[in-house]
């Protein structure tokens, strides 16, 4: 075993910024948390203001989290119970799990080495389909580019899950605003952290104010959101509430982060390119780049481990924990939320040989914009270690 060394906690999410606490004292003196509550400018709407003039978009709605985003765009395309909707095999559970709870069903597509869509999964799995959801998983981005002139060909409406993308650009574009509509997360351990929370963009007038009604602007509270007003007439009373809605506290936790993002990204960038160049002198281990058209806004690192066997990678993981920093390995675990095999709440999970071989070689890092440069190489160095622990002949 390695010797264990001291490593930084990559577990603590970003803190919080002391401009926040002022307008969250207020609002605990006031009591005024409900969204609605306030005729204008609650905390709430100044953020959903600020984030889709941020990312330039006409309309964002802010909710209860990322899923909840996802769940609503589903529903404010009008896809009837039992549309097909297109997604990668690579995600996290909570993805086919807002398909489910939408009454659609989710179609797995193949995902490569590099953790992006196979094309040619993608295309020959394409018809019958209703609906596409792009996971951005991990903040790597799939070809956009092909993703949206096939879909356009098809007429399918296109989802953006960025809930690991917020700050990514594709071609100059930022990643979620491509698509119809586009979802982000602000849970913990993304780049802006309200422990939970999320928000979703779109220039679509009409679906947006089906989304806005049903994540939960009942009577007359939809009049509050500065958007076309002729939609949310039409549809009042004729679709169901199901109360999704952002709090007032958990605005005023996201709105001062918002200009620190770029600091954030360019930070977190900074670090996983590092720790990329590091760990890519290892013959054991690859680094996916990105690709040619993706600028991206990382807060962890995925490698592959190569040429080992499976009692080789467990041996891997076992070095990492002994060193005080387990590294994840998607597809060793019984119950890790990645891995499409756990999925069973769908029934028949489909046979993805290729994604199955790359999640029992992929290993996940948390990688924090916070970390210093010598935090990073001190987990290079245990990431390093461990590898030649275990492969010693080729190290040496």
């Amino acid at each position: 075993m390695i010797a264990p060394t001291a490593l930084p906690n990559t577990h603590d999410a970003e803190p919080i910024p002391p401009e926040a606490r002022a307008e969250i004292d207020r609002l605990l003196q006031t009591g005024d948390l409900f969204r609605y509550t306030a005729p204008e400018d609650a905390p709430v709407a100044l953020l959903e203001a600020e984030f889709a003039g941020m990312m330039g978009m006409k309309y964002a709605l802010a909710v209860a989290s990322c899923s909840a985003a996802l769940f609503l765009s589903l529903k404010a395309l009008g896809l009837p119970p039992g549309a097909r909707v297109l997604i990668p095999a690579f995600t996290f559970a909570a993805v086919p799990s807002a398909v489910v709870h939408a009454e659609c069903v989710p179609v797995l597509c193949e995902v490569g080495e590099n953790y992006r869509i196979d094309l040619d999964d993608f295309a020959a799995k394409l018809p019958g389909v209703d609906a596409v959801l792009i996971s951005h998983m991990r903040g790597h981005t799939s070809d956009m580019d092909a993703i949206m002139e096939q879909a356009d060909a098809a007429g399918l409406p296109v989802i953006e899950d960025a809930a690991h993308s917020l700050g990514t650009l594709w071609s100059g574009r930022k990643i979620g605003t491509i698509g119809r509509v586009g979802c982000f997360s602000f849970q913990s351990y993304k780049m802006i952290n309200a422990g939970e929370g999320g928000i979703l963009v779109t220039d679509d007038a009409d679906l947006v104010a089906r989304a806005v009604i049903m994540s939960g602007a009942y009577e007359h509270n939809w009049k509050k959101h500065p958007v076309l007003q002729a939609p949310f007439a039409h549809w009042q009373n004729r679709l169901p509430l199901y109360n999704t809605r952002m709090s007032n506290l958990s605005a005023a936790v996201i709105r001062p982060q918002l200009p620190a993002l770029a600091r954030r990204v360019r930070d977190g960038l900074a670090n996983h390119d590092h720790m990329a160049a590091r760990l890519n002198g290892s013959p054991w281990i690859d680094v996916p780049p990105p690709l040619p058209q993706e600028a991206r806004a990382p807060d962890s690192i995925q490698f592959n481990l190569v040429g080992m066997s499976d009692a080789q990678v467990a041996a891997f993981v076992d070095q990492t924990a002994a060193a005080g920093m387990k590294v994840q390995v998607f597809g060793l675990s019984t119950d890790n939320a990645r891995a499409f095999w756990n999925w069973q709440f769908l029934g028949d999970v489909p046979d993805l040989p290729r994604t199955r071989a790359m999640l029992a070689r992929a290993c996940d890092l948390r990688l924090p914009a916070r970390l210093t440069r010598v935090e990073v190489d001190a987990i290079a160095d245990m990431v390093l270690g461990a590898v030649d622990a275990v492969m010693p002949a080729r190290a040496a």
